[in-house]
C-alpha cells in the first residue's frame, strides 16, 4: 500500500511514521509513505499558498494552483483513491477503513486555515472524510489517523493480522477486556475463564463481555 500525503508540514507525517508499528511496516515494505509540499509548486516568489477570501471574512483560503499542481505531480496509478480530509466529509468508521484498505494507493490532501478554494474540490473530485463533528487546525492529524487505521488491515503490518480482526468495531461490537500478568493485582483477579485453558469457554466469555460492554457504552451499535 502506498500513501501519498499532500501537506504543508511533511515533517509531521514523517515523524509519526518513524515510530512503532508504522515504522516497522515501512521498513518491511508493507507500506510506503511519500509527502508532497504544495509550497514547492507555488508560482509566488515567497512560496505563498494562501490568500484572503473573496467576499470578505476572517482567515485565509488555500489557493488552487499550488494544490492542484502538487496533486497532478503524482503519477496516475491503477486502483488508487484520492481523499480530502475535511469536516464536511463522511464520518470515518470501520466500513470506510475496510473500503480504503482495498486500494493499492491512497492520496490524501491536508488542508489548513479556512480550508480549500472550492475549485480544488471541483478539479480533483476527492472522496472527503471527517474524523467527526469538530474542526482541527489542519488535515495532518486526520491523515495520520486514516493511514494508521488502514495500515492495520494490511497483512504484515501487525505481528498477527488476527489482532486487527479482534479490534473494536471489526465485528460490529466493542472489544472484550484484556488481562495480563500478574494474575492478581490489588485484590482484582483475572477471570477464571481465561486461565483454565478451555478455548471454547474463553471464546464464550469474550463474546459475552464484548456484548455487555457494547450494550453499556455503545448501545447504538447493537
Amino acid at each position: 500500500m502506498q500513501f501519498d500525503i499532500v501537506t504543508l508540514f511533511p515533517e509531521m507525517i514523517e515523524s509519526y511514521c518513524s515510530f512503532s508499528i508504522l515504522k516497522r511496516a515501512v521498513e518491511a515494505g508493507v507500506i510506503s509513505v511519500n509527502t508532497v509540499n504544495p509550497r514547492d509548486f507555488s508560482l509566488d516568489k515567497h512560496k505563498k499558498v494562501d490568500d484572503t477570501p473573496y467576499g470578505g471574512g476572517a482567515g485565509m483560503v488555500l489557493m488552487p494552483q499550488p494544490y492542484v499542481d502538487a496533486y497532478e505531480s503524482l503519477a496516475d496509478a491503477p486502483n488508487s483513491l484520492t481523499v480530502m480530509l475535511s469536516p464536511q466529509g463522511q464520518p470515518l468508521n470501520e466500513d470506510i477503513i475496510r473500503k480504503l484498505a482495498g486500494f493499492d494507493r491512497i492520496i490524501m490532501l491536508c488542508g489548513h486555515y479556512e480550508g480549500f478554494d472550492e475549485r480544488i474540490r471541483t478539479i480533483i473530485k476527492p472522496y472527503e472524510i471527517s474524523l467527526g463533528d469538530f474542526v482541527l487546525t489542519g488535515g495532518e492529524l486526520p491523515a495520520l489517523c486514516v493511514m494508521d487505521a488502514v495500515s492495520r488491515k494490511i497483512e504484515g503490518t501487525l505481528g498477527k493480522i488476527e489482532s486487527a480482526h479482534e479490534d473494536s468495531f471489526s465485528n460490529g461490537l466493542l472489544e472484550y477486556p484484556h488481562y495480563t500478568k500478574p494474575r492478581e493485582y490489588r485484590g482484582l483477579s483475572v477471570p477464571e475463564a481465561l486461565l483454565n485453558g478451555n478455548h471454547r469457554e474463553t471464546e464464550e466469555y469474550r463474546r459475552t463481555e464484548s456484548l455487555k460492554r457494547t450494550k453499556a457504552r455503545r448501545p447504538d451499535l447493537l
